[in-house]
Parts: C-alpha cells; structure tokens; sequence
C-alpha cells in the first residue's frame, strides 16, 4: 500500500472560512479534484449556497469559493488508505498539513468548518493546542460524502447553510452596527 497525498489550498489571501475535509477519496484524486465524486454533495451544496451553476467547470467552482473568501483544504497531507473510506486510514500512516503556516498566511479566516467528524478528529488530534483559546470558530458539519447517506441532502444544506450564512450575517450586522 503506497501513500497516497492531498491537494494544495485553495484560499484567498483574505478568505474568512476555512473548509477542511480529511482526504481526497480516489475519484478526487484521478481527477487531481476537490470533491471529484459525483455523488459527493459537496460542490451541489457551494452551488446553492453561493449562487452557481453546479455544473459549471471546475475553475470556476474554486473561483466561486475564493470569490466568497471561502478556503477549501484537507487536514492531512498524506497517509495510507484502502478505497475512499476515512474509517479505512492507517491512523500510524498519518502526517498533517502545516495549518500554523497557513493561518498565518491566512490571518482573516475566523472560522474553520470540517466536513465531518473525521477530518474534526484528525484536527483535534494534531491541533488541540491551537484550538484551546483560539478566537476562531470550530464548527463540524455533516459529511458531504456519499458514504454519509444517513442524514439527508436537505438536512446537510440546512446545517450547511447556516453554519456558512451565519458568517456572512455577523459581518453584515457588525458593519451595520459600526456605522
């Protein structure tokens, strides 16, 4: 079993929120994609939420997100796994990408979203030290994979969107409130 690694940030320099997933599952990682899997609810989520066409390409789909100040990242750099599975990662295999670098690169962002408790978990495990005392908000969200077909799509939306508008509406309101 070879190691297999996750994909650059996408981030603005001024992005606000930052999504963390654990690992690209195979299907993002032939298509060198975030999210590549079709049935991943992930990008029809950001469609709804930000106002695109689900099916436009996939520049303009990291564009979108960018455009919002929303950065997309995965919480491990690289690690053994069989399929697409979190369950299935080598918890010894595991090596995690350099967030302490990053948020300082990335000095806005004030919240950190996981996509599921798996990429939550890892983060905790690697970074509890950074989260104690931290003014950033941590928030889990449902998983947008496939393999999280318990909870349904309108379910992930409604968390989904009030964990992303909620953002949007404290900066609007602490404009509004500044004036």
């Amino acid at each position: 079993m070879t190691y297999i690694s996750s994909f650059e940030p996408i981030a603005d320099p001024h992005a606000k929120i930052l999504i963390l997933g654990s690992m690209p599952g195979n299907a993002s990682l032939i298509a060198s994609q975030y999210y590549a899997h079709k049935q991943n609810a992930f990008w029809r989520i950001m469609s709804e939420l930000l106002q695109f066409e689900l099916n436009s390409p996939y520049e303009v789909k990291t564009q979108m997100l960018k455009s919002a100040r929303i950065a997309l990242w995965d919480v491990l750099k690289s690690c053994k796994r069989v399929g697409s599975l979190d369950s299935n990662i080598l918890p010894n295999s595991q090596t995690v990408n350099n967030f302490q670098n990053f948020f300082q690169q990335h000095q806005f962002i004030s919240k950190v979203c996981f996509n599921g408790s798996k990429a939550e978990n890892c983060f905790n495990r690697y970074f509890a030290k950074m989260i104690h005392g931290s003014s950033k908000q941590f928030i889990r969200l449902p998983s947008t994979s496939p393999a999280n077909a318990s909870i349904p799509y309108e379910e992930k939306l409604k968390a989904w969107q009030a964990a992303i508008n909620s953002h949007y509406s404290q900066a609007i309101s602490s404009k509004a409130s500044a004036k």
